[in-house]
């Protein structure tokens, strides 16, 4: 499209919503109304105002169990604390960007769809060690408890499906973005899948889902980073 400046500015200028600490500023852009702390994944800081300094998670925030994981996790898993009081902004990829607000609950989200949530939140990183050696970086997710709000990503229009007694869920586990807490998936192999030569996407391993509650999807295959070679 074609644009004066004064058509540009007023097309794309910020809109002041005054919806609390976490709002969408754009269906792709988190604003943050800070004035304390928050916790966000490293890099996903496009612009702010005001005075507010970035500190990455120290190990020993998280334990020495932390340590390990993120050792086999790359910088995937990687938080930056954010202190201060002003405006920040947050977006990763251009992925869409939904805010959840947990209410005593618990949601556990994929570590690279995670962008941002309240220090009130107990986050705990988990790696899934039967998979690790089989999709690219393996695959790690952050559980998120307690409440406050927690902003999470997903590549297009993500679709949530209900787990329900009987009627497992089974998902690829690179267009998984978050399930349910209570939920623990289980990592199978479809051998007729894994026939098939020259498929490098990793939809021979599925993530199944069983008893009762949600788990999000994505219409996209998110490659995740390469494991460090030693």
């Amino acid at each position: 499209m074609r644009y004066t400046l004064d058509e540009l500015v007023s097309e794309t200028k910020e809109i002041e919503r005054n919806e609390g600490i976490f709002e969408l500023e754009t269906p792709r852009t988190l604003e943050v109304n800070l004035n304390g702390d928050i916790w966000a994944k490293a890099g996903s800081m496009v612009a702010y105002t005001g005075d507010i300094k970035f500190e990455r998670e120290r190990l020993r925030e998280q334990g020495l169990g932390t340590m390990f994981k993120k050792a086999f996790t790359g910088e995937g898993a990687s938080l930056m604390r954010a202190s201060g009081e002003g405006k920040l902004y947050l977006a990763d990829s251009g992925k869409r960007i939904i805010i959840l607000e947990l209410q005593n609950d618990a949601i556990v989200v994929n570590g690279n769809d995670l962008l941002a949530f309240e220090p009130s939140i107990q986050h705990d990183i988990k790696m899934m060690k039967k998979v690790a050696g089989m999709l690219a970086g393996g695959l790690f997710n952050v559980r998120c408890e307690g409440t406050g709000l927690v902003a999470i990503t997903a590549h297009y229009e993500p679709l949530t499906l209900a787990v329900r007694p009987g009627k497992p869920i089974i998902t690829d586990p690179n267009a998984t973005v978050a399930w349910s807490g209570n939920l623990e998936p289980v990592i199978q192999t479809d051998v007729t899948l894994r026939t098939f030569i020259g498929r490098g996407s990793g939809d021979s391993i599925q993530m199944r889902f069983e008893g009762t509650g949600f788990v999000i999807v994505q219409p996209y295959e998110e490659v995740y980073m390469q494991m460090s070679q030693g």
